[in-house]
């Protein structure tokens, strides 16, 4: 783990009760989480919460987030609406893996209501424990940054 171990943690509040598992799932592997969710069950709008996790990355305070909605796909779309993030929603440990490895993700999206808590902690560790390739990949990642100009 580099120096940054901080990883945010955002949700609507369809997903609070996954995020709260995968907050303690984290920090149980010693990251250092920032929890920035809401904590009550009122509806609350998912763009807010996607962008705000993503501007902690954006910026460096935090090396990673995970984000959480319903479907994932929501709160993934605000996300990468924030220059200098790539975000993907996985349902799977490869696609986890690979958006680490070939694309270089600095967030992940989660969909609370399309998978269950067990397969979400495979899920973010996969993520957690892949590193990007770099090589041809990174010619590829640097086109997808160019589009942000």
């Amino acid at each position: 783990m580099t120096s940054n171990n901080r990883i945010v943690l955002s949700s609507d509040h369809a997903a609070i009760a996954l995020r709260q598992a995968i907050a303690a799932h984290v920090a149980a592997k010693g990251w250092d989480v920032v929890d920035i969710g809401p904590t009550t069950p009122e509806s609350t709008p998912y763009p807010k919460h996607g962008e705000a996790a993503a501007r902690l990355v954006a910026s460096g305070d935090c090396r990673l987030g995970i984000i959480l909605c319903g479907t994932g796909q929501g709160i993934m779309m605000a996300a990468n609406k924030v220059r200098g993030i790539r975000c993907g929603v996985c349902a799977d440990t490869f696609s986890a893996r690979m958006i680490r490895q070939h694309n270089d993700a600095n967030m992940l999206s989660l969909g609370a209501r399309v998978i269950g808590e067990g397969l979400a902690l495979d899920i973010v560790d996969a993520f957690l424990a892949a590193e990007f390739e770099g090589g041809r990949h990174a010619t590829r990642v640097d086109m997808i940054v160019a589009l942000e100009q």
